[in-house]
C-alpha cells in the first residue's frame, strides 16, 4: 500500500543521519515505497479548511555527506496526503504551536503524527506531571522563595527551562553553591515562562534511559550515560548510547503511560527515566530510533509503519 508522506522537519541538509530519528522514519517509509515528501514549517499556507504547502519530492540513502536528493518543488492540498510527521526540532514556541494549529485543520483526513493538537496540550516538561507520582519531587515556578522552600527540602536540585530541549541549560545547584544567586538572575532575565527544578537524583551518572513507546506500547530502549564532568546525558551533549532491558519499575511506567499516550494519539513517543523515576515525557520530535537499532535493539521505525499503515488503512 502506497502512501504519499510529507515530513515536516529542520531543513534535512542540516540534520545529522546517525542520530536523526526522522531520517530513520524516511528511509523506513521509501523502502516501504511510500511516495516521500521534505518541507520546512514556514512554507505551511492555511486557506480557510485547506492547508497548502510547496513540498519537495525527496529521496534518500544512508550515505554521509550524500544522504538526500530533492526534486522539483509542488505545491500541493495537504489533505492530498496520507501521513504527515511533524518532526521539526524544537524550540516549542510559539511558532511551534501554530504549525499545530495549521495541521489540525487537515487532521485526522490526513493522519498527523503525533496529533497536532495533543502536541500542543502537552508540553514535554508539564505532561509529565500527570504522572507526578511516578517523578522525583519536581517544582514549576520562577517564584525565588518557593525555590528557596524547594532546596531547603531536598538539597541539591536541577533547574532547568520549562521549554527547553537537548539539554540545553540545564544546571546542578548543590545545597551551598555560591552560584545559586546568579543562575537565578540569569533564569529570571533570559525566561519569561516558569522554570522546572528537580531533585537532584545522583544516580543519573549511571544514565538516562530513553524508551520509546508507539501507540502506547514499549518498542525499545537505549541508556544515556552523561560523558565525565557533565551532568547532561544527552547525546547531542556527548552522552555514551548503551544497550539496556527494561527493569520491572520501567515495565511499570510504561504500562501506567500507554494508555494515555494511545488515547491522544501520541503514536511516537520518547519518556526519560532516571533511577527509576520519570523526568520527562517527549512528543514532539523525540529520538533514539538509530542508537536502539544500532546497539542491537528492534527497528522501531518498522513498528511505527506497522502501525501507521494499519491506521491509514
Amino acid at each position: 500500500m502506497a502512501l504519499k508522506v510529507a515530513v515536516q522537519m529542520d531543513h534535512i541538509s542540516s540534520i545529522n543521519i546517525a542520530g536523526d530519528s526522522a531520517f530513520a522514519l524516511m528511509l523506513e517509509a521509501q523502502a516501504r515505497g511510500h511516495e516521500l515528501y521534505h518541507y520546512t514549517p514556514e512554507r505551511l499556507a492555511m486557506i480557510g479548511e485547506d492547508v497548502f504547502c510547496r513540498l519537495d519530492p525527496v529521496e534518500v540513502r544512508d550515505e554521509k555527506g550524500n544522504h538526500f536528493t530533492l526534486g522539483e518543488t509542488k505545491r500541493m492540498n495537504m489533505r492530498d496526503l496520507d501521513v504527515v510527521l511533524m518532526r521539526q526540532d524544537p524550540p516549542f514556541d510559539l511558532a511551534y504551536i501554530a504549525a499545530t494549529h495549521i495541521l489540525e485543520k487537515i487532521h485526522p483526513d490526513t493522519l498527523v503524527v503525533n496529533n497536532p493538537a495533543e502536541v500542543r496540550n502537552a508540553p514535554e516538561k508539564l505532561f509529565v506531571t500527570e504522572f507526578s507520582d511516578l517523578m522525583p519531587p519536581t517544582l514549576i515556578t520562577k517564584d525565588r522563595a518557593e525555590i528557596d522552600l524547594f532546596r531547603e527540602q531536598y538539597g541539591d536540585i536541577v533547574m532547568k527551562p520549562l521549554f527547553g530541549h537537548g539539554g540545553a541549560a540545564v544546571f546542578r545547584i548543590t545545597q551551598d553553591d555560591l552560584n545559586y544567586g546568579s543562575l537565578y538572575d540569569f533564569f529570571d532575565v533570559t525566561f519569561r515562562e516558569p522554570w522546572v527544578i528537580q531533585q537532584f537524583l545522583p544516580n543519573v551518572k549511571h544514565g538516562d534511559k530513553r524508551i520509546l513507546l508507539v501507540d502506547g506500547e514499549f518498542a525499545g530502549a537505549v541508556n544515556r550515560v552523561p560523558a565525565d564532568g557533565d551532568l547532561r546525558s544527552n547525546m547531542v551533549r556527548g552522552g555514551a548510547a548503551k544497550e539496556s532491558e527494561l527493569t520491572e519499575r520501567e515495565r511499570e511506567i510504561c504500562a501506567r503511560l500507554g494508555p494515555s499516550l494511545k488515547e491522544k494519539g501520541l503514536i511516537l513517543v520518547g519518556i526519560d527515566v532516571i533511577d527509576g523515576r520519570l523526568t520527562e515525557i517527549n512528543v514532539t520530535a523525540p529520538t533514539g530510533i538509530r542508537a536502539v537499532k544500532r546497539l542491537g535493539g528492534p527497528d522501531v521505525a518498522k513498528t511505527v509503519w506497522d502501525v501507521l499503515q494499519a491506521k491509514v488503512k
